[in-house]
């Protein structure tokens, strides 16, 4: 995985597990890759809330905030995150949903603000191109 160009300012990125599902062994996987490809990763860790989630985005100055759901409520909880980020004035910030999410989903994800949604045996190198991906598309 290339890591970012000679002088770029790396990629902020912020992770998290939102709400009550304890499983971020995932997580700390793309937390992981993303570090490898030379991005600042925050690991907000297991149970966060809306508000930690935004207060971190806009304290890290985040570019991008990536959020693991594996407990069926990515249809409810996604859009409040992207909501609550434009409420904050952070609307800007790409939101990537990762976890269990059917395909039949993603529409209603995507339409609901989400950039991008990874699922599970995603490969490294897309992981990375989804992140740049969504950030680069904010700016363009």
């Amino acid at each position: 995985m290339d890591g970012p160009e000679e002088g770029a300012t790396p990629i902020r990125v912020v992770l998290a597990k939102l709400g009550l599902d304890g499983h971020d062994r995932g997580l700390k996987v793309v937390a992981r890759i993303l570090r490898d490809a030379g991005m600042e990763v925050v690991y907000l860790g297991l149970r966060q809330t809306t508000a930690t989630i935004v207060d971190a985005v806009e304290q890290e100055d985040a570019d991008v905030v990536g959020i693991s759901m594996h407990n069926a409520g990515h249809l409810t909880l996604a859009p409040l995150i992207v909501a609550a980020l434009v409420a904050a004035g952070l609307g800007n910030v790409p939101v990537v949903i990762g976890g269990v999410v059917p395909d039949e989903d993603v529409g209603e994800l995507e339409a609901a603000g989400v950039g991008a949604v990874i699922g599970p045996g995603t490969s490294a190198t897309e992981v990375v191109a989804s992140v740049r991906r969504v950030v680069d598309g904010r700016h363009g």
